[in-house]
């Protein structure tokens, strides 16, 4: 059978809990890339963390052992710029609460970049930054009230790190949003403008993408009509899975990237059971339980894709097959 991955011209990965945690490369996911390209499928690396340039990533995988060149890379910046670039004319005067890699990629896009509220800045560009000063949510706040457009690279609340879940620029965003009647548009997942941006750019025609949150790898990829490969190594996990709406579903689950290189896992209902591989999910007076013994991370990821199959189709309670999945988060 073949390996899901070479079902697609290309697999899109999301970066932080998918390749790496920090500034360490996730067991086993290097490795795997590189088969994955001998193979022929194109990879692509699709990140909502406008904090560091293109070329920055590129440089970081790299020192993970990934072969990647800035062009493989798109961050939520370039999908803010496109977006910047069909409301606003070169040379405007724009309010930027983030990074210098931001600031970097707003000035070579031709706008001209103000640090303050009395430069009449006709729009405030917000993104991640890990050492914000208070004072720049104030002034973006402000310049939102006096009637700047506000734009804001991605959503994410919190992101993973190699210490545990930390906030993302979805946190920040709320400070502004506290002070003002009106959302920011937003470039990154789950909205369009990201994914839409790498797949010009890459030049897929049937991508994959894998990520590792329901609220906007899963729900990007949905967006978009694209499959999708959710992975436990990052934010989200089983219970995540088990609660979403049919919008934030995957089409597949694995636990980390490497399940692109093998078949794809499938579930088969059977009167009143449910069927993974060799581990079997039975339905009984609303809930479901485990007839089978999953002892091994594949066989508990096994149990557990049929035990969601029932959860999405029936609404029913799955909780006991939940509680004794142990090696999964």
């Amino acid at each position: 059978m073949k390996a899901l991955g070479e079902h697609y011209d290309a697999a899109l990965f999301d970066l932080d809990g998918v390749i790496y945690l920090g500034p360490y490369a996730i067991d086993g996911v290097p490795d795997a890339l590189a088969e994955l390209r001998s193979r022929g499928v194109h990879l692509g690396y699709v990140t909502n963390n406008a904090a560091r340039t293109p070329a920055t990533v590129a440089e970081h995988l790299v020192e993970l052992g990934i072969d990647a060149a800035e062009a493989d890379v798109v961050n939520s910046t370039m999908a803010t710029l496109r977006m910047l670039g069909d409301d606003l004319p070169t040379g405007t005067r724009i309010l930027a609460v983030g990074t210098d890699a931001l600031r970097e990629q707003l000035t070579g896009a031709g706008f001209t970049l103000v640090d303050s509220l009395d430069a009449e800045p006709a729009a405030v560009v917000q993104g991640y930054h890990p050492d914000i000063a208070w004072p720049k949510l104030e002034e973006a706040a402000l310049a939102v009230q006096r009637g700047a457009a506000w734009y804001a690279t991605n959503p994410d609340l919190t992101r993973p790190s190699d210490r545990g879940i930390v906030p993302g620029l979805g946190t920040q965003i709320a400070v502004v949003r506290a002070c003002v009647s009106v959302d920011p548009q937003i470039a990154g997942k789950p909205f369009r403008p990201l994914l839409d941006e790498t797949v010009l750019r890459i030049g897929a025609e049937h991508p994959i993408f894998v990520g590792d949150r329901t609220d906007t790898d899963i729900l990007g990829a949905n967006n978009v009509g694209m499959d999708s490969l959710f992975v436990f190594t990052g934010a989200h996990g089983k219970h995540d899975l088990a609660a979403a709406a049919p919008e934030y579903r995957p089409t597949y689950i694995g636990y980390d990237a490497a399940a692109l290189l093998e078949p794809p896992r499938e579930a088969e209902f059977h009167g009143q059971r449910y069927v993974c591989g060799y581990q079997e999910v039975d339905l009984a007076e609303g809930a479901a339980y485990l007839s089978t013994r999953p002892d091994t991370r594949d066989e508990q990821l096994d149990a557990l894709w049929a035990a969601l199959q029932a959860a999405w189709r029936f609404e029913i309670d799955i909780s006991a097959v939940l509680n004794s999945l142990d090696t999964l988060r």
